[in-house]
């Protein structure tokens, strides 16, 4: 019982550090209004590791490489707790396990890219009812508008659908290639451990 706890302990932690990490990747690379409170948040809160990151991982085509490095660096430390938790430490000196973790680590980034797309899309479809003049909805749509692009014709009676189309097809992705993957890594490691 204590060990699932702190697992879980762990995981969230983790995966908010490392989302706040992803959400700061992208709101640089859709070039989201910097004086908004929640880039400033979002800013601040990461600035003491991105900053000295930045000093040596340079950036590649004006993409912040450092601050994905670290959000990839935040899911291989939370993946390697929870093997030291569940399995035997002797695992760590296989470099397959060194595989199995980096690529889970990679699947975890990429799971929490469309996790933060598919919050974002759905956010900003309710403020869209509710509250389209919300000092949010600028974010959102630099955050959505290449991801929905696509599916904008996909209007009915005057009602966009993009939103709606967009969702399913992230939440598909996530419940089947990504969940299939993360069962094959946690078989690779079983098997290993």
């Amino acid at each position: 019982m204590f060990v699932s706890t702190l697992q879980s302990l762990i995981q969230i932690l983790t995966d908010l550090f490392a989302l706040v990490l992803v959400l700061r990747f992208y709101l640089q690379v859709a070039h989201a209004p910097f004086k908004h409170p929640l880039c400033q948040f979002v800013v601040a809160a990461t600035n003491f590791l991105v900053l000295p990151t930045r000093k040596l991982v340079p950036s590649v085509r004006s993409y912040d490489t450092a601050t994905l490095l670290l959000a990839w660096l935040v899911c291989l430390l939370a993946r390697v707790l929870m093997v030291l938790l569940w399995w035997r430490p002797e695992i760590f000196a296989l470099p397959q396990a060194w595989m199995v973790l980096s690529l889970w680590s990679v699947l975890a980034v990429f799971q929490l890219s469309l996790k933060l797309l598919l919050g974002a899309v759905i956010v900003q479809a309710v403020l869209s009812w509710v509250n389209p003049y919300n000092p949010l909805a600028p974010v959102l749509d630099s955050l959505t508008r290449p991801f929905l692009r696509p599916f904008r014709r996909a209007v009915v009676g005057g009602v966009d659908l993009a939103p709606m189309a967009l969702s399913v097809i992230v939440w598909v992705i996530l419940a089947a290639p990504v969940a299939w993957l993360e069962a094959v890594f946690l078989t690779q490691l079983n098997v290993m451990g």
